[in-house]
């Protein structure tokens, strides 16, 4: 009885192909749409979370905006845990125009590559760069985006430092694994300096952020608090935290957002529900004399019940199965369109079996009034409809 229910379901579902075929492919947009917002929101925090737990961040306790005199650096050094300190800043700069943007720091090349050894070169490109006080080092993907070769002059434009910047590429760095961001341009902090001291000595000698090593990931809190603590009720005050809650910080900047993309996912499920139940009321009032017959024949409510739910199911399956198919190569092409957001771009398991979950609820609920309904239909009103 199952496998009959079943192939009369399926071939009760193409027998208005047109409108059935719109419904699948309605379905599928909105299980596409409804995959790449959840990506795009899972990626975001994703990014976030690869952060080190055994790296922290130390930065301005009133504002990330305000900077802290370079001469914490030996004060962090010495402190109980640590194994190593470096520090960047923000550069802000602009390539061509504002719309080839681009993240760039500022970093003491000696010490930076020291403590962040996932940023791999060959010896020779990291020679060429800490000698040269005007090279720089660009990502593997940013290199590729934007042609930049070994030994290629480039200017930028400055916008928090004003003026022209002038920069050759001395090495093009791959990350070590895949939580390395690989569309960064990194300069000399000691080039960035010198050129302040002479256009705006009063912002000389300052870091945006110290980035600090540790031995010991779970002593991450204890050192943290011994950090700030020795700069407490000092000009500048700290806040040291892990590299992965700082990122995540940025997270929260943007909660709001991330939060209206979820409820977006949603609500396109819910629209394509209303469509969907549409399309099975209308299947149901079309029906109803074969309905009344199939009572007629000994057949019971609750088949008729199942007959629709079976052909909802089958419709809203199909158009979910074709939609989290077609997720994976779209997002892809949504990750190429606007690779330099994300550091990872993938659709999780979680998403598809949400995909899947949200198919099998439409195609549920869509049959719940129409199947409800035609059940409780009496034979006689069934018989007198007319088709």
């Amino acid at each position: 009885m199952l496998l009959y229910l079943v192939k009369l379901a399926s071939r009760n579902m193409w027998r208005h192909r047109i409108r059935s075929l719109l419904t699948l492919v309605g379905i599928a947009v909105a299980i596409i749409a409804f995959g790449i917002l959840r990506t795009v929101v899972d990626s975001w925090y994703a990014g976030a979370a690869l952060g080190s737990s055994s790296r922290l961040i130390t930065r301005n306790a009133a504002s990330l905006t305000l900077a802290l005199p370079l001469t914490y650096a030996e004060r962090i050094r010495h402190q109980p845990g640590v194994t190593g300190v470096t520090w960047e800043n923000w550069f802000g700069g602009i390539y061509i125009d504002q719309k080839h943007f681009f993240p760039q720091f500022a970093v003491d090349a000696q010490t930076f590559l020291t403590t962040c050894p996932e940023y791999t070169l060959s010896s020779q490109e990291q020679s060429d760069f800490i000698h040269d006080k005007r090279g720089v080092l660009v990502g593997r993907k940013l290199a590729h985006d934007y042609g930049f070769k070994v030994g290629d002059p480039l200017v930028l434009r400055g916008a928090l430092y004003p003026g022209d910047w002038n920069f050759v590429v001395r090495g093009i760095y791959q990350g070590a694994d895949h939580k390395v961001d690989e569309t960064q341009f990194l300069m000399h902090w000691d080039y960035l300096n010198d050129e302040i001291r002479q256009r705006m000595p009063a912002y000389a000698d300052k870091v945006g952020v110290f980035i600090v090593q540790i031995a010991d990931a779970s002593e991450a809190g204890a050192i943290s608090a011994g950090i700030d603590h020795s700069f407490q009720n000092s000009l500048a005050e700290t806040r040291t935290e892990t590299q992965k809650a700082f990122q995540l910080g940025f997270v929260a900047m943007v909660d709001t957002i991330l939060i209206a993309l979820q409820s977006v996912a949603y609500v396109v499920i819910l629209i394509i529900m209303a469509v969907m139940a549409n399309t099975m009321a209308m299947t149901a009032r079309e029906r109803v004399r074969e309905y009344a017959t199939l009572k007629v024949l000994g057949f019971s409510p609750s088949f008729v019940f199942l007959l629709i739910l079976g052909e909802s199911l089958s419709l809203s399956l199909c158009g979910g199965a074709l939609g989290a198919a077609l997720t994976f190569p779209l997002a892809h092409l949504f990750f190429l369109a606007t690779g330099r957001m994300f550091i990872v771009f993938h659709v999780t398991s979680m998403t598809v079996v949400l995909q899947a979950c949200s198919a099998v609820v439409v195609g549920g609920v869509a049959a719940l009034a129409p199947g409800i309904s035609s059940a409780r239909a009496r034979i006689v009103d069934g018989l007198r409809a007319v088709s």
